[in-house]
């Protein structure tokens, strides 16, 4: 019985040291906007539902999005079945619309899995030269597509219109440059916040979590 204070004593210890250690982890967790994100303001809306929205803002043009893009491609096929990768190509001005139709064509033609990797290294490895749309389309033709299936589509009012709201999101978005990342419509991010790849995807998984934390709070 005389050592019942000191077990006492002692068990209060250890719960103030498990309480002050899960304080600490909730702060880890809930990295505050700044140097490795920022807020959006205004909020953008999401396009997948319930799920949580990485979006990636690319160009196929762009040299770090290139480099990017094998780090980023493996770690979204890990992500969680909560969480959805998407991406939008950029358009600063007019230049960037034929890329960003190309795009959308792949998407539409389901061949992003084939072909997006295959059209960055045919731009930044290869040098392959797109200064017009013959350019493209006996690219195209190269890899096995039929030129006037692929031209007719690219050519679409469908892509027209995705275009079109591509060029508006990369206003709303607020970004100045590509690579970007948008968290679920809220948190933008990119390598010139986080300072490296794996810092992003460091900084893309919290921002992941915290994301997850919000909507089961609404």
């Amino acid at each position: 019985m005389r050592f019942t204070p000191f077990l006492r004593a002692f068990s209060l210890r250890i719960y103030l040291a498990i309480a002050l250690s899960l304080v600490g982890f909730t702060a880890k967790a809930d990295i505050p906007p700044g140097k490795e994100y920022e807020l959006l303001s205004p909020p953008q809306a999401v396009e997948t539902g319930k799920k949580i929205e990485v979006l990636e803002i690319f160009s196929y043009a762009c040299p770090h999005c290139f480099d990017l893009e094998p780090d980023i491609n493996k770690w979204a096929k890990q992500l969680p079945k909560d969480v959805e990768f998407r991406r939008l190509p950029a358009i600063f001005r007019d230049s960037w619309i034929p890329f960003a139709k190309v795009f959308y064509t792949f998407e539409a033609m389901g061949l992003t899995e084939r072909l997006h990797g295959e059209f960055f290294n045919a731009i930044h490895v290869r040098h392959v030269r797109f200064d017009d749309d013959n350019a493209l389309f006996d690219w195209v033709e190269k890899q096995g597509i039929p030129r006037k299936s692929f031209s007719d589509i690219y050519s679409s009012f469908s892509i027209q219109s995705k275009v079109l709201r591509a060029k508006q999101l990369t206003q709303a978005y607020g970004i100045s440059g590509v690579p970007a990342v948008i968290v679920d419509g809220k948190y933008r991010t990119s390598v010139s916040n986080t300072g490296s790849h794996a810092g992003l995807l460091s900084a893309l998984d919290e921002l992941i979590k915290q994301a997850r934390q919000e909507r089961a709070r609404r």
